[in-house]
């Protein structure tokens, strides 16, 4: 589920793979791993991508459908 969304966040927003790594301060080859299910990030990492697309951890793993942060 995890690439599935990774994917999704990045198409909607019409961003390429290296805008995304950049953006987290990760390879782009680590991206893209990520994005084929290759590997999983690192806690950092995946905190990062979720900061960076706007989403709450619990979707960006695919625990829920809302993608909204709770505060």
């Amino acid at each position: 589920m995890f690439p599935d969304r990774l994917k999704q966040l990045r198409v909607e927003r019409q961003l390429t793979q290296r805008a995304v790594a950049i953006g987290v301060n990760i390879t782009e080859r680590n991206y893209q791993r990520f994005e084929h299910g290759l590997a999983n990030p690192s806690h950092k990492a995946f905190i990062a991508l979720a900061d960076y697309f706007g989403v709450s951890l619990d979707y960006l793993a695919g625990r829920t459908d809302k993608q909204e942060i709770n505060r």
